[in-house]
């Protein structure tokens, strides 16, 4: 087995070498915010293209400014729409409800944007190198020795680095890696080897009516959100509007214990795969827009833009060991109902970008101290962010005021002039060190001068 070395030698003592295993959301951004810092870094990808799935998502106060801080926020509201309400129907398509959000802009300073996923890893894509991403890299193991990080891949290839980020979700490759090097040290937690909680089947498209006009939702400059709730054998499925008249559609089962139990080890991730039965099972639905059913706006969807998962939650105890840390689904993941998945995700990959422009040096000291100040900031957020996760029954009832509390927390880049608050909520401080990337500069600059001056005056005075 060949090792290759990520960065083809051109190696900088005082910046870490990064190798990012999975294409998602949050790896895509954390290689987003390592380009900005000119620190070297590697994507590995086991698809053998990227191909962006899920359907609607929702972005607001609590990530866009980081948008906003990389010069790509008026980019996301040109493929999305301001959401100003969500309302909610049972299975008879009977109103039960409204989630009014349309004093959003003046709480907290602006609207949600919601989108079709697919569209927010194009613009990330396109922003990313296409020579810092490996496809058809599937992790099957990793080690540590002589103070690098080794990834082992299924196509008989090798590569090391000094930090190993496992954005690979939440089956993740790196995570098994690292926790079976924990566990054999006896410093491994018991619970992190437990099994995930399986809570419900999803399936999930974004269509292209042929007849759009049968949809008056589409001629609207706003997102209408419509779920239907309370469906027979705890289904639930909804209908969400996007800009270019599609439909991001979802189709959700929840399970009993013994169906989670039965289906503990048949879980496949975002793929389009398994959704035939499903779509059968549940064509005849009714839309909650108009006279329509679900099927006919799921047989407008491409193929590849259809995908079955289970739904699972943790949050895993620990995030890092060695020269290995992690991020997104790898080490919480949690239920779609609040749209938190991603956005943590996200919070994760700037803080941990955050507290890599912080080292000084690429020492297994400073990745260590890195590592800590990622955990310190990230974990004791993320129980009360599952529990969040579970309620939007609640939240769609009316009851705004956890919603409301969990975007008070926004991690923006610590390099980057921050984005103030144009609201009138509270937002929380910003954690961590602070210093614009120009500061830093002209710091390191002088500090080099300095020592020069030093090195002159002391040659002098030998003299």
């Amino acid at each position: 087995m060949s090792t290759t070395p990520l960065f083809n030698g051109t190696t900088n003592p005082l910046k870490p070498e990064v190798a990012i295993v999975g294409a998602g959301i949050g790896g895509l951004l954390l290689g987003l915010l390592l380009e900005q810092i000119d620190v070297p870094y590697h994507i590995y990808e086991r698809a053998t293209t990227v191909k962006p799935l899920g359907s609607a998502m929702s972005l607001g106060a609590s990530v866009l400014p980081i948008f906003e801080q990389l010069g790509m926020l008026e980019e996301l509201k040109s493929f999305s729409l301001p959401c100003y309400s969500a309302e909610v129907y049972n299975e008879k398509i009977e109103r039960l409800g409204c989630f009014d959000m349309s004093d959003l802009d003046k709480l907290l300073g602006t609207y949600n944007r919601i989108f079709a996923r697919p569209r927010l890893y194009e613009m990330m894509l396109n922003r990313i190198p296409i020579q810092k991403i490996s496809h058809g890299k599937k992790v099957l193991r990793t080690d540590e020795k002589d103070g690098r990080v080794h990834i082992h891949c299924a196509d008989n290839t090798s590569y090391e680095a000094d930090i190993l980020v496992g954005a690979d979700g939440a089956y993740s490759g790196v995570r098994r890696s690292l926790y079976k090097r924990l566990d054999e040290q006896g410093v491994l937690p018991e619970t992190d080897l437990e099994n995930f909680t399986i809570a419900s089947i999803n399936m999930v498209g974004v269509a292209d009516p042929e007849e759009p006009e049968k949809y008056p939702q589409l001629k609207d400059e706003f997102c209408h959100f419509s779920i239907v709730v309370g469906g027979s054998g705890g289904l639930s499925w909804g209908a969400v509007s996007v800009p270019d008249n599609q439909i991001c559609w979802s189709l959700v089962i929840q399970l009993s214990d013994s169906d989670a139990k039965a289906m503990q080890f048949r879980n496949s991730e975002w793929a389009p795969e398994s959704i035939e039965a499903m779509y059968k099972q549940f064509e005849d639905v009714r839309c909650p827009w108009g006279p329509v059913t679900l099927g006919e706006v799921m047989k407008h969807t491409p193929k590849d833009r259809i995908s079955k998962v289970f739904l699972e939650e943790k949050l895993f105890t620990t995030w890092y060991g060695g020269h290995t840390v992690l991020l997104g689904d790898a080490c919480h993941k949690m239920l779609p109902g609040a749209g938190l998945g991603a956005v943590n995700a996200m919070h994760d990959a700037v803080v941990l970008a955050n507290a890599i422009y912080n080292m000084t040096d690429a020492s297994p000291t400073s990745i260590t101290g890195a590592f800590e100040e990622y955990y310190g900031q990230r974990f004791h957020r993320l129980d009360d962010q599952i529990k969040r996760s579970k309620s939007l029954t609640a939240v769609m009832g009316g009851e705004d005021q956890n919603f409301i509390k969990s975007v008070e927390y926004r991690p923006q880049v610590a390099w980057l002039p921050l984005i103030p608050n144009r609201g009138t909520g509270h937002v929380l401080a910003q954690e961590g060190q602070r210093e614009l990337l120009a500061d830093k500069h002209k710091r390191l600059q002088e500090e080099e001068q300095q020592q020069d001056n030093s090195v002159i005056l002391s040659q002098a005075k030998a003299v």
